[in-house]
């Protein structure tokens, strides 16, 4: 059976940066920016990208077109030996952030249908926080949207590469940015906002330290989608002609711009109404409603804006399904829409269990933590920068050679080769276990 191929280098490059435009990109990125000096954080953020993050997604595209193959499947044909244990757990971590991601995107799903009669909308904080409570508590409504979700998730990736991942992509991108700048707009024109341009973009280089650093290299990586196979996965559905570093860069331009577009949609807002940024769900599902409800038309913009998070949280979905079906299609020989229906049924099992986690079963914790948190610790900090980890060695010191000349086939200047190498070999495993160590220090500190 032929491989499936991307049907354009455009649909490649927007499906690509849809992997990496999630649910995070709205509520993450603006909290850690305004929170780590503003505008001296995106300046470090933003060279990280365009370097480290750069040669990562390059070499990670590189990797999946040389062999062709699923994330298991490119360390066996290019090596084999034991190095395939890598790319099962980069399936493993996408099953794992699947369970929880799925989760939160039919948290979407509910406000999207909540916010239609304008039923969420009030400025009381306690009201808002005890609704999003109550809504946790009801497991059988988490249960439905977790479907829901997850069934238009299904829906796409059995649609396939080109009938379904990347005609999402070519629709849902451009109405993804067209909602963004019409919330960006509308929370402009209100009046303090411009403290809040100013509490997102002015720079404050005494919040320069170690610790901010290690934050953008960490929130880069997880912004690029590093260390979860999807860039490998989506490499292999690359196209021999297609320039991989120029497409990289526009992956990393749109992601870039699509975090920075919603600090500007967010912050704004929030500043002007005299509400303070929060990190977590918090901020989309308790603090936004408060800001709607002051608007005209709040009903009009709750729903675009819960609109909006359903678009980043499906492209993002889509991309960590397809890496699963990739590896059960290539090393099992399953059908598409077998092996789509059984990731499906699996991940959604253990998603009502994460669900309830943060409702009805909030009381089973270890060490504190509920299994929604132990998943997310687990894959953010520790499983995604142990692949990431493993790929810069395979690809720097095992395979070296094999991804220079995967490089070279299309058109890229050997001048790159050198520091993209470097970058590889020796700065990647360096800097990418400080995150992990980071991660550790943190997950150790005492609560409160």
């Amino acid at each position: 059976m032929s491989r499936s191929h991307w049907g354009s280098r455009l649909g490649f490059i927007l499906a690509a940066a849809g992997s990496a435009i999630g649910l995070g990109a709205v509520w993450k990125f603006p909290y850690v920016t305004a929170n780590n000096g503003g505008g001296a954080f995106l300046v470090i953020y933003l060279a990280i990208c365009l370097t480290l993050g750069l040669a990562l997604m390059v070499t990670e595209m590189a990797l999946g077109r040389a062999a062709n193959a699923d994330a298991v499947g490119i360390f066996k044909k290019l090596k084999g030996g034991k190095w395939p244990i890598v790319g099962y757990a980069a399936v493993l971590t996408c099953f794992l952030i699947l369970s929880f991601y799925c989760s939160v995107g039919g948290w979407t799903v509910a406000y999207i249908v909540k916010s239609v009669p304008g039923g969420i909308l009030t400025s009381d904080a306690e009201v808002l926080k005890a609704n999003f409570d109550g809504f946790l508590n009801s497991p059988i409504l988490l249960v439905v949207y977790l479907v829901v979700f997850s069934g238009i998730t299904l829906g796409v990736v059995i649609g396939g590469v080109k009938g379904g991942i990347e005609t999402l992509s070519k629709y849902l991108m451009p109405a993804l940015f067209v909602l963004m700048v019409v919330l960006i707009v509308r929370g402009l024109t209100l009046p303090g906002a411009v403290e809040g341009v100013r509490y997102f973009l002015q720079p404050d280089f005494s919040k320069v330290t170690m610790r901010m650093v290690v934050d953008a290299l960490g929130l880069a990586f997880f912004s690029l989608s590093l260390g979860m196979g999807i860039m490998l996965t989506y490499g292999s559905y690359v196209e021999k002609g297609i320039n991989l570093l120029r497409s990289s860069l526009w992956v990393i331009a749109l992601t870039v711009g699509t975090s920075f577009l919603a600090g500007l949609m967010v912050l704004p807002a929030m500043i002007a109404f005299g509400l303070s940024p929060q990190q977590g769900p918090g901020l989309t599902f308790v603090t936004m409603p408060a800001v709607f409800a002051q608007l005209p038309a709040g009903e009009v913009f709750s729903v675009m804006f819960f609109v909006l998070l359903l678009l980043a949280a499906l492209t993002s979905s889509v991309s960590l399904l397809e890496v699963i079906v990739c590896f059960l299609i290539d090393e099992f020989g399953l059908g598409r829409r077998t092996a789509a229906v059984c990731t499906t049924l699996a991940f959604v099992v253990l998603g009502v269990a994460v669900s309830w986690s943060m409702g009805p079963l909030r009381g089973y914790t270890v060490y504190g933590k509920n299994l929604f948190d132990i998943l997310d610790f687990l894959t953010l900090n520790l499983m995604m920068p142990l692949v990431e980890i493993a790929v810069a060695i395979f690809a720097g010191w095992v395979v070296k050679k094999r991804l220079e000349a995967e490089l070279l086939l299309n058109g890229t200047k050997p001048f790159w080769l050198f520091p993209m190498m470097v970058f590889v070999r020796f700065i990647a495993p360096v800097l990418i276990a400080l995150i992990l160590v980071n991660g550790l220090i943190e997950a150790l500190k005492p609560a409160g």
